[in-house]
């Protein structure tokens, strides 16, 4: 095993010993699925899209939605603290296993979504985001948000996705009720 291989499987252990002390169990796991849809999405991916992608949600436990104020503003302040605070601490893992700046500058880039949609490796961290979120939190969205919040909801990531991620998301084996507002949101698009 070369030194970078051995340099890139340490940062992605050390990064999942954080998601791995998620109390609710979740991260570890979020970690691995987006992992596996940068893979499936772009199999020769770049080691710091890897690396992005492993860390995209490191700790997010840590700074609960609720500590922010309700409503758009709040979420959004949330949102762009998330990225930051998830760069920083990516980054610090990153330096302590050796890599360079300009590395830990790159994962920093991919995880904040810098220069989105132009940078392609961006476009293929945010395409498995949102395949992701399709796959395991679409269905306890909708029953929390309703089916019309669901429809902006949707009106709002398609856009983001590339024609590929549109095939797969069509793909997915959701329950019919989901299937329904896929296509209503979708035919409200045209």
């Amino acid at each position: 095993m070369s030194n970078t291989e051995q340099q890139s499987r340490l940062a992605a252990a050390l990064i999942d010993a954080v998601n791995a002390t998620d109390p609710r169990g979740y991260e570890l796991d979020y970690a691995h699925r987006l992992s596996g849809w940068v893979e499936r999405l772009c199999p020769t991916a770049s080691e710091p899209l890897q690396l992005a992608a492993r860390a995209q949600h490191i700790g997010r436990w840590l700074s609960p939605r609720e500590s922010y104020p309700a409503g758009r503003i709040g979420y959004l302040k949330w949102r762009a603290d998330l990225k930051q605070r998830h760069a920083q601490q990516a980054g610090a893992i990153l330096r302590d296993v050796g890599y360079d700046e300009a590395t830990v500058t790159r994962v920093h880039d991919l995880i904040c979504k810098r220069n989105f949609p132009r940078d392609p490796e961006v476009c293929v961290l945010e395409d498995a985001l949102c395949l992701l979120f399709l796959e395991i939190q679409f269905v306890t969205t909708m029953a929390k948000t309703g089916p019309d919040k669901m429809v902006e909801i949707l009106q709002k990531t398609w856009p983001k996705m590339t024609p590929q991620a549109h095939q797969l998301a069509l793909t997915l084996p959701l329950p019919a009720d989901c299937r329904a507002v896929v296509e209503r949101a979708l035919q409200a698009s045209k």
